[in-house]
């Protein structure tokens, strides 16, 4: 904890006091105006419309042009709208089959009676997406043990034309984790041993059904940390974050799993099992093939094994919230952040004030760290490191610096872990408030850090008192979740921001998912990333691997190019 000894060595002009007002914890308070140091103390948009008979060539004439509304009733009655464009028609693959009860037995020989599931509730909540904005119709949930038990599955479905929908923790926010149609849904959660664990390399390896938050607790107890972290942390599964190469909070420290991911194991659509399962940090032998299946949503395999590298826990953890008057500061903040806080910054998140008004509107339990004022913009730091004395020196003689030199308005430094949770939920509880609040229209944006928060102002301009424009985000990766909420939906707001959105986006050279995927909601919108060169190799690889499409259709490529 920062001593008044430590902080008067730093700047002797400043006072302290002491607060008990925040949480019912101390709380450390750096406030510019005054001089003073503190111590102590749901449904989306976007959703395709799926029909059995309009053809390709209809969908794309009819682009951004028309919308319709389609409503479906859940088991409870309670009644949910679906809103989509046009432009996002799909029709049914003619050349897939429909599952009849020779494979309903086959299934039952290879899985057993309980592991082939039919119940009505249970496939309404396996056809649902999180934000219940995508609903399928698949008859049969299957949940396999192991990777030949998979195999199998694959094989015989590839052989009957059967399209399925791999399937982990169902968190996913594009439609990819849910089936368009009635594609047999092979769910993985069965599948969640541990296989094994390196203490001196720090490698694990474990089957693709492990949940997140348990992975990281059983690394925890290792002295372990997973390289990622994410809000649906306690129901994602590794094989989703892997398939869909996830991104999260720790990014700006550990990469992506591009860089984490030793090696893998996936059954492809004919059933076969492509063992990559290193534990290598070097293999030089050729095609890193691994590197097609992270982020492919699985539409080229299934992975049923992984290999990640993990770091080692560090015992100093400090999380700094901040008041920053404008974007540019928040920019500033950064990249002093990354020169002076060097290698133990470890999170860089911001969020502008239309985003703490609806967490703190819509999220129970949630309290303003900064209740003095709102700021324009907020920032969070986290730091992690070896020596708590000296992490806690760094980031505070950073603060003060950043005070003095205006970026910094007002900010709190968390005292213990109460703290730092409470500045963590506010975070990472903003989808979760907006789902609350009402309509929500999500966008998941890169973009180069000093144009980011001009398509939120753009968008701004564009909607005027029609909506609420939200922006936060991973700042110290330059990905932006642009937000915007509607107290219900309207086609009127819905053509306002598509296809802006996209076309501004690719202007500026940006991708229009940086970590979400692209699933059903944005296979059509890939050329806006992605030049047709570049996306006809796609096509060719789905093809060579998954000659059929039976794997995840309709996902991740246009619907021009065919499943």
């Amino acid at each position: 904890m920062m001593t008044t000894t430590t902080m008067k060595r730093k700047a002797a002009s400043y006072l302290f006091r002491y607060s008990r007002n925040f949480h019912s914890d101390q709380r450390f308070n750096l406030n510019r105006n005054n001089s003073r140091l503190l111590s102590g103390t749901f449904l989306c948009c976007k959703t395709p419309i799926i029909r059995d008979s309009t053809p390709i060539s209809q969908y794309c004439r009819n682009a951004y042009h028309a919308s319709a509304i389609n409503h479906f009733r859940m088991a409870s009655g309670f009644q949910f709208r679906r809103f989509a464009s046009l432009s996002s028609v799909v029709q049914r693959n003619p050349s897939f089959s429909r599952l009849n009860s020779d494979d309903i037995d086959f299934f039952r020989s290879i899985l057993g009676e309980k592991n082939v599931v039919q119940d009505e509730d249970r496939l309404l909540d396996a056809n649902t997406d999180w934000l219940r904005k995508y609903r399928g119709s698949s008859k049969l949930l299957l949940q396999p043990r192991s990777t030949e038990e998979v195999s199998q599955i694959l094989k015989y479905c590839n052989s009957r034309d059967l399209p399925v929908v791999p399937q982990g923790g169902n968190t996913g926010l594009v439609g990819g984790s849910v089936p368009v149609f009635d594609e047999v849904i092979i769910n993985l959660g069965l599948m969640n041993d541990i296989i094994s664990f390196d203490k001196v390399s720090g490698i694990l390896v474990c089957e693709a059904g492990g949940i997140l938050e348990n992975l990281s607790s059983f690394l925890d107890n290792q002295g372990f940390i997973m390289p990622l972290d994410l809000g649906a942390k306690g129901s994602c599964q590794i094989g989703g974050n892997v398939s869909t190469n996830a991104g999260g909070l720790r990014l700006v420290r550990y990469g992506s799993l591009h860089g984490s991911v030793l090696g893998l194991e996936v059954v492809l659509a004919d059933g076969s099992v492509l063992d990559m399962l290193t534990t290598l940090r070097k293999d030089n032998t050729g095609y890193d093939l691994k590197h097609l299946f992270i982020g492919s949503e699985g539409t080229l395999g299934i992975i049923t094994k992984i290999s990640i590298l993990t770091p080692s826990k560090l015992p100093a953890t400090n999380v700094a919230f901040l008041g920053c008057k404008d974007y540019s500061s928040c920019q500033k903040l950064l990249v002093d952040a990354k020169r002076k806080l060097g290698e133990i910054l470890s999170a860089f998140e911001f969020l502008d004030n239309m985003s703490m008004d609806v967490v703190l509107n819509h999220l129970e339990g949630t309290r303003n760290p900064l209740p003095s004022t709102m700021h324009n913009f907020y920032v969070l730091i986290e730091t992690t490191g070896s020596n708590d004395s000296y992490d806690k020196e760094k980031l505070e003689a950073f603060l003060l610096r950043s005070m003095e030199d205006g970026l910094i308005s007002d900010g709190v430094l968390a005292q213990d872990i109460n703290q730092i949770s409470s500045f963590w939920q506010i975070r990472e509880g903003i989808s979760e408030a907006l789902m609350k609040a009402g309509a929500v229209y999500k966008y998941d944006l890169s973009l180069p850090v000093e144009k980011m928060y001009d398509i939120v102002e753009a968008m701004r301009t564009r909607l005027g008192n029609s909506a609420i424009v939200i922006g936060y985000g991973h700042l110290g990766d330059g990905n932006l979740h642009l937000n915007i909420s509607t107290p219900q939906y309207d086609d009127a707001v819905l053509a306002q921001i598509e296809p802006f959105v996209y076309e501004w986006t690719s202007n500026h050279r940006g991708s229009i998912s940086a970590e979400h995927g692209l699933g059903l909601m944005k296979a059509n919108k890939i050329f806006y990333s992605k030049s047709p060169e570049i996306v006809q190799i796609m096509a060719s690889i789905k093809k060579l691997l998954d000659p059929r499409g039976i794997l995840n259709p309709y996902k991740v490529l246009p619907h021009s190019l065919g499943s």
